[in-house]
Protein backbone atom coordinates (compact mmCIF):
# COMPACT_ATOMS: atom_id res chain seq x y z
CA UNK A 1 0.00 0.00 0.00
CA UNK A 2 1.56 3.54 -1.42
CA UNK A 3 0.33 6.65 0.63
CA UNK A 4 0.67 9.83 -1.02
CA UNK A 5 -0.23 13.37 -0.23
CA UNK A 6 -1.35 15.58 -3.62
CA UNK A 7 -1.95 19.89 -2.43
CA UNK A 8 -3.93 21.87 -4.83
CA UNK A 9 -3.09 25.45 -4.37
CA UNK A 10 -5.39 27.54 -5.98
CA UNK A 11 -6.18 31.28 -6.04
CA UNK A 12 -9.13 30.78 -3.42
CA UNK A 13 -8.40 27.61 -1.61
CA UNK A 14 -5.62 25.38 -0.66
CA UNK A 15 -6.60 21.89 -0.53
CA UNK A 16 -4.60 18.53 0.21
CA UNK A 17 -5.82 14.97 -0.15
CA UNK A 18 -4.13 12.01 1.42
CA UNK A 19 -4.98 8.82 -1.07
CA UNK A 20 -3.36 5.10 -1.33
CA UNK A 21 -2.91 3.14 -4.08
CA UNK A 22 -1.50 0.10 -5.66
CA UNK A 23 0.35 -0.20 -8.71
CA UNK A 24 -1.24 -2.42 -10.92
CA UNK A 25 -0.71 -3.61 -14.83
CA UNK A 26 -2.53 -1.28 -15.98
CA UNK A 27 -3.79 2.30 -15.28
CA UNK A 28 -7.05 1.98 -14.97
CA UNK A 29 -6.61 -1.12 -12.22
CA UNK A 30 -4.27 1.31 -10.40
CA UNK A 31 -7.07 3.81 -10.29
CA UNK A 32 -9.50 1.82 -9.02
CA UNK A 33 -6.96 0.77 -6.19
CA UNK A 34 -7.11 4.71 -5.03
CA UNK A 35 -8.86 5.68 -1.84
CA UNK A 36 -8.92 8.74 0.07
CA UNK A 37 -7.80 8.84 3.80
CA UNK A 38 -7.88 12.51 4.52
CA UNK A 39 -9.29 15.47 2.44
CA UNK A 40 -8.89 19.15 3.88
CA UNK A 41 -9.55 22.40 2.70
CA UNK A 42 -8.83 25.94 3.34
CA UNK A 43 -9.93 29.05 1.82
CA UNK A 44 -6.64 31.46 1.52
CA UNK A 45 -7.54 33.70 -0.77
CA UNK A 46 -3.75 33.58 -2.59
CA UNK A 47 -5.29 35.13 -5.49
CA UNK A 48 -6.56 38.44 -3.52
CA UNK A 49 -5.87 41.52 -5.73
CA UNK A 50 -3.36 39.86 -7.91
CA UNK A 51 -5.07 41.17 -10.89
CA UNK A 52 -5.41 44.88 -9.38
CA UNK A 53 -2.04 44.69 -8.42
CA UNK A 54 -0.03 42.65 -10.30
CA UNK A 55 1.43 40.65 -7.06
CA UNK A 56 0.55 38.40 -4.23
CA UNK A 57 -0.31 40.06 -1.21
CA UNK A 58 2.26 39.27 1.39
CA UNK A 59 -1.19 38.53 4.13
CA UNK A 60 -2.11 35.81 1.76
CA UNK A 61 1.04 34.71 0.93
CA UNK A 62 1.39 34.32 4.79
CA UNK A 63 -1.93 32.65 5.50
CA UNK A 64 -1.16 29.83 2.78
CA UNK A 65 2.14 29.05 3.90
CA UNK A 66 1.07 28.43 7.41
CA UNK A 67 -1.75 26.22 6.09
CA UNK A 68 0.63 24.13 4.03
CA UNK A 69 3.08 23.79 7.16
CA UNK A 70 0.21 21.96 8.65
CA UNK A 71 -0.56 20.11 5.64
CA UNK A 72 3.16 18.90 5.43
CA UNK A 73 2.94 18.30 9.56
CA UNK A 74 -0.06 15.80 8.53
CA UNK A 75 1.63 14.05 5.78
CA UNK A 76 4.54 13.01 7.68
CA UNK A 77 2.61 11.78 10.39
CA UNK A 78 0.79 9.62 7.73
CA UNK A 79 4.41 8.59 6.31
CA UNK A 80 3.32 9.01 2.67
CA UNK A 81 5.94 8.93 0.12
CA UNK A 82 5.80 12.33 -1.53
CA UNK A 83 4.16 15.80 -0.86
CA UNK A 84 3.14 16.95 -4.85
CA UNK A 85 1.46 19.98 -5.34
CA UNK A 86 0.37 22.11 -7.95
CA UNK A 87 -0.22 25.75 -8.18
CA UNK A 88 -2.74 27.37 -10.35
CA UNK A 89 -3.75 30.68 -11.45
CA UNK A 90 -2.46 33.52 -8.82
CA UNK A 91 1.04 31.83 -9.45
CA UNK A 92 0.98 32.02 -13.14
CA UNK A 93 0.46 35.50 -13.37
CA UNK A 94 1.68 36.92 -9.98
CA UNK A 95 5.17 39.14 -10.50
CA UNK A 96 6.23 37.49 -7.06
CA UNK A 97 5.35 33.90 -8.07
CA UNK A 98 8.61 32.39 -7.67
CA UNK A 99 9.28 34.43 -4.16
CA UNK A 100 6.15 32.55 -2.95
CA UNK A 101 7.16 29.07 -4.81
CA UNK A 102 10.47 28.82 -3.11
CA UNK A 103 9.04 29.20 0.34
CA UNK A 104 6.44 26.39 -0.55
CA UNK A 105 9.66 24.28 -1.98
CA UNK A 106 11.71 25.26 1.50
CA UNK A 107 8.75 23.25 3.44
CA UNK A 108 9.48 20.13 1.17
CA UNK A 109 6.56 20.42 -1.14
CA UNK A 110 7.21 19.02 -4.77
CA UNK A 111 5.23 22.42 -6.34
CA UNK A 112 4.84 22.81 -10.16
CA UNK A 113 2.87 25.58 -11.61
CA UNK A 114 0.39 24.26 -14.18
CA UNK A 115 -0.63 25.83 -17.41
CA UNK A 116 -4.81 26.36 -17.90
CA UNK A 117 -5.05 23.45 -20.59
CA UNK A 118 -2.88 21.26 -18.17
CA UNK A 119 -5.30 21.79 -15.10
CA UNK A 120 -8.47 21.10 -17.69
CA UNK A 121 -6.79 18.24 -19.00
CA UNK A 122 -6.15 16.87 -14.86
CA UNK A 123 -9.35 17.81 -14.06
CA UNK A 124 -11.05 15.91 -16.72
CA UNK A 125 -9.11 12.67 -15.77
CA UNK A 126 -9.91 13.14 -12.42
CA UNK A 127 -13.78 13.36 -12.89
CA UNK A 128 -14.12 10.67 -15.81
CA UNK A 129 -12.71 7.93 -13.60
CA UNK A 130 -14.27 9.61 -10.76
CA UNK A 131 -17.89 10.01 -11.90
CA UNK A 132 -17.65 7.44 -15.03
CA UNK A 133 -20.30 8.85 -17.35
CA UNK A 134 -21.26 6.65 -20.12
CA UNK A 135 -21.49 9.33 -22.93
CA UNK A 136 -20.12 12.61 -23.86
CA UNK A 137 -19.16 15.41 -20.92
CA UNK A 138 -18.29 18.60 -20.40
CA UNK A 139 -16.66 19.03 -17.05
CA UNK A 140 -16.39 22.46 -15.50
CA UNK A 141 -13.94 23.27 -13.22
CA UNK A 142 -15.04 27.04 -11.60
CA UNK A 143 -11.94 27.74 -9.57
CA UNK A 144 -10.61 30.95 -7.50
CA UNK A 145 -8.74 32.79 -10.77
CA UNK A 146 -9.78 30.91 -14.02
CA UNK A 147 -12.52 28.22 -15.18
CA UNK A 148 -11.56 25.20 -16.80
CA UNK A 149 -13.94 23.35 -19.72
CA UNK A 150 -13.41 20.50 -20.90
CA UNK A 151 -15.25 17.96 -22.89
CA UNK A 152 -14.83 14.38 -23.49
CA UNK A 153 -16.07 10.82 -24.38
CA UNK A 154 -15.78 7.38 -23.55
CA UNK A 155 -14.51 4.89 -25.86
CA UNK A 156 -13.82 1.42 -26.05
CA UNK A 157 -13.90 1.68 -22.09
CA UNK A 158 -11.13 4.35 -21.91
CA UNK A 159 -12.13 7.84 -21.57
CA UNK A 160 -10.54 10.65 -24.17
CA UNK A 161 -10.59 14.24 -24.27
CA UNK A 162 -11.52 16.26 -27.31
CA UNK A 163 -11.37 19.74 -25.93
CA UNK A 164 -10.29 21.57 -23.22
CA UNK A 165 -10.47 25.47 -23.05
CA UNK A 166 -8.83 27.44 -19.43
CA UNK A 167 -10.24 30.89 -19.40
CA UNK A 168 -9.30 33.62 -16.77
CA UNK A 169 -12.24 34.34 -14.56
CA UNK A 170 -12.89 32.63 -11.20
CA UNK A 171 -14.97 33.72 -8.28
CA UNK A 172 -12.60 36.07 -6.70
CA UNK A 173 -11.30 38.04 -10.13
CA UNK A 174 -14.82 38.85 -11.42
CA UNK A 175 -16.08 39.19 -7.52
CA UNK A 176 -13.30 42.26 -7.38
CA UNK A 177 -14.44 43.28 -11.33
CA UNK A 178 -18.09 43.64 -10.85
CA UNK A 179 -19.45 43.75 -7.28
CA UNK A 180 -18.93 46.91 -5.30
CA UNK A 181 -22.46 46.76 -3.49
CA UNK A 182 -23.80 44.36 -0.89
CA UNK A 183 -25.85 42.37 -1.34
CA UNK A 184 -24.69 43.46 -5.47
CA UNK A 185 -27.08 45.32 -7.22
CA UNK A 186 -28.58 43.42 -10.15
CA UNK A 187 -27.18 45.68 -12.44
CA UNK A 188 -23.71 44.29 -11.49
CA UNK A 189 -24.91 40.63 -11.91
CA UNK A 190 -26.37 41.68 -15.42
CA UNK A 191 -22.54 43.12 -16.32
CA UNK A 192 -20.83 39.80 -15.15
CA UNK A 193 -23.14 37.52 -16.86
CA UNK A 194 -22.85 39.70 -19.87
CA UNK A 195 -19.19 38.88 -20.10
CA UNK A 196 -19.76 35.88 -19.15
CA UNK A 197 -21.79 34.75 -22.36
CA UNK A 198 -19.31 36.16 -24.27
CA UNK A 199 -16.68 33.57 -22.99
CA UNK A 200 -18.54 30.65 -22.70
CA UNK A 201 -20.23 30.93 -25.83
CA UNK A 202 -16.39 30.17 -27.43
CA UNK A 203 -16.55 26.85 -25.04
CA UNK A 204 -19.80 25.95 -26.02
CA UNK A 205 -18.68 26.05 -30.04
CA UNK A 206 -16.87 23.25 -29.35
CA UNK A 207 -18.88 21.07 -26.91
CA UNK A 208 -22.36 21.49 -28.12
CA UNK A 209 -22.88 17.96 -28.64
CA UNK A 210 -22.65 16.78 -24.81
CA UNK A 211 -24.67 14.58 -23.39
CA UNK A 212 -24.44 16.04 -19.76
CA UNK A 213 -22.52 18.61 -17.85
CA UNK A 214 -20.65 18.06 -14.68
CA UNK A 215 -19.46 20.52 -12.46
CA UNK A 216 -16.76 21.06 -9.86
CA UNK A 217 -15.49 23.65 -6.83
CA UNK A 218 -16.81 24.51 -3.66
CA UNK A 219 -19.31 27.17 -5.30
CA UNK A 220 -21.11 24.20 -6.54
CA UNK A 221 -20.44 21.89 -3.70
CA UNK A 222 -21.97 24.61 -1.36
CA UNK A 223 -25.26 24.73 -3.36
CA UNK A 224 -25.35 20.68 -3.39
CA UNK A 225 -25.17 21.23 0.45
CA UNK A 226 -27.73 24.11 0.56
CA UNK A 227 -29.98 22.32 -1.67
CA UNK A 228 -29.47 18.85 0.66
CA UNK A 229 -29.33 20.64 3.58
CA UNK A 230 -26.25 18.85 4.61
CA UNK A 231 -24.29 19.74 7.47
CA UNK A 232 -21.77 19.50 8.37
CA UNK A 233 -20.05 19.04 5.21
CA UNK A 234 -19.90 15.19 3.81
CA UNK A 235 -18.57 14.54 0.25
CA UNK A 236 -20.39 10.99 -0.04
CA UNK A 237 -23.71 12.85 0.28
CA UNK A 238 -21.93 15.75 -2.57
CA UNK A 239 -20.44 13.41 -5.08
CA UNK A 240 -22.20 12.08 -8.28
CA UNK A 241 -25.95 13.81 -7.08
CA UNK A 242 -27.64 16.04 -9.28
CA UNK A 243 -28.81 20.03 -9.46
CA UNK A 244 -31.16 20.92 -10.95
CA UNK A 245 -31.04 24.39 -13.23
CA UNK A 246 -34.08 25.57 -11.47
CA UNK A 247 -32.53 25.06 -7.62
CA UNK A 248 -29.23 26.91 -8.81
CA UNK A 249 -31.73 29.79 -10.16
CA UNK A 250 -33.55 29.86 -6.98
CA UNK A 251 -30.42 29.86 -4.66
CA UNK A 252 -28.58 32.88 -6.76
CA UNK A 253 -31.94 34.87 -6.45
CA UNK A 254 -31.97 33.67 -2.67
CA UNK A 255 -28.35 34.36 -1.63
CA UNK A 256 -28.02 38.09 -3.94
CA UNK A 257 -30.31 39.36 -2.38
CA UNK A 258 -28.51 38.95 1.11
CA UNK A 259 -25.30 40.75 2.69
CA UNK A 260 -21.56 38.79 3.27
CA UNK A 261 -22.95 39.35 6.98
CA UNK A 262 -26.00 37.37 6.12
CA UNK A 263 -25.00 34.68 4.05
CA UNK A 264 -21.84 34.01 6.79
CA UNK A 265 -25.14 33.16 8.99
CA UNK A 266 -25.87 30.25 6.99
CA UNK A 267 -23.70 26.82 8.57
CA UNK A 268 -23.37 25.81 5.01
CA UNK A 269 -21.67 28.41 3.29
CA UNK A 270 -17.91 29.16 5.16
CA UNK A 271 -17.15 32.92 6.16
CA UNK A 272 -14.87 33.75 3.18
CA UNK A 273 -16.99 32.07 0.61
CA UNK A 274 -19.67 34.33 1.96
CA UNK A 275 -17.93 36.84 -0.08
CA UNK A 276 -17.37 35.51 -3.53
CA UNK A 277 -20.37 32.48 -4.06
CA UNK A 278 -22.30 34.90 -5.73
CA UNK A 279 -20.02 34.82 -8.91
CA UNK A 280 -19.54 31.24 -8.86
CA UNK A 281 -23.02 30.31 -9.03
CA UNK A 282 -23.24 33.27 -11.93
CA UNK A 283 -20.95 31.17 -13.76
CA UNK A 284 -22.72 27.77 -13.68
CA UNK A 285 -26.08 29.65 -13.84
CA UNK A 286 -24.61 31.24 -17.12
CA UNK A 287 -22.86 27.81 -18.53
CA UNK A 288 -26.08 26.11 -17.87
CA UNK A 289 -28.26 28.45 -20.11
CA UNK A 290 -25.76 28.09 -22.65
CA UNK A 291 -25.84 24.78 -23.04
CA UNK A 292 -29.40 24.22 -22.29
CA UNK A 293 -28.96 22.27 -19.65
CA UNK A 294 -31.94 21.20 -17.13
CA UNK A 295 -29.34 19.51 -14.51
CA UNK A 296 -25.56 19.39 -13.44
CA UNK A 297 -24.17 16.44 -11.85
CA UNK A 298 -21.67 17.12 -8.99
CA UNK A 299 -18.07 15.59 -8.77
CA UNK A 300 -15.95 15.46 -5.10
CA UNK A 301 -13.23 13.97 -7.80
CA UNK A 302 -11.23 17.57 -9.18
CA UNK A 303 -7.34 18.54 -9.66
CA UNK A 304 -6.18 16.54 -6.67
CA UNK A 305 -7.50 13.47 -7.92
CA UNK A 306 -6.04 13.79 -11.71
CA UNK A 307 -2.42 14.74 -10.28
CA UNK A 308 -2.73 11.75 -8.53
CA UNK A 309 -3.75 9.95 -11.63
CA UNK A 310 -0.66 11.31 -13.41
CA UNK A 311 1.69 10.43 -10.26
CA UNK A 312 0.49 6.54 -10.74
CA UNK A 313 1.22 6.96 -14.59
CA UNK A 314 4.06 8.49 -14.51
CA UNK A 315 5.34 5.39 -12.16
CA UNK A 316 3.91 3.07 -14.72
CA UNK A 317 5.99 5.34 -18.01
CA UNK A 318 2.63 6.25 -19.15
CA UNK A 319 2.09 9.75 -21.10
CA UNK A 320 -1.12 11.06 -20.82
CA UNK A 321 -0.66 14.24 -22.14
CA UNK A 322 -0.26 16.06 -19.30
Amino acid sequence: MNKVAVIDIGTYSTRMLIASYQLKETLEESIKTIKDILSLGKITSLGKKVQETGYIQQESMLETLTVLKEYVMMAKEYKVENIIASATQACRIAKNASEFLLKVKSLGIDVSVISGEEEAKLSFLATAYGVMPESSFVVIDQGGGSTEFAYGKKEDEKYKLIKAISFPFGIVNLTEKYIKSDPPKEEEINQMRKYLKEQIKIAYQDMKDTKEIIGLGGTITTVMALEKHIYPYDSSKIHNQILTFEAIDRWLNKLSKMTIQERKAIPMIEDKRAEAIISGIVIFHTAMQIFNADKIKISEYGLRHGRLIKYIADKLNLDLGV
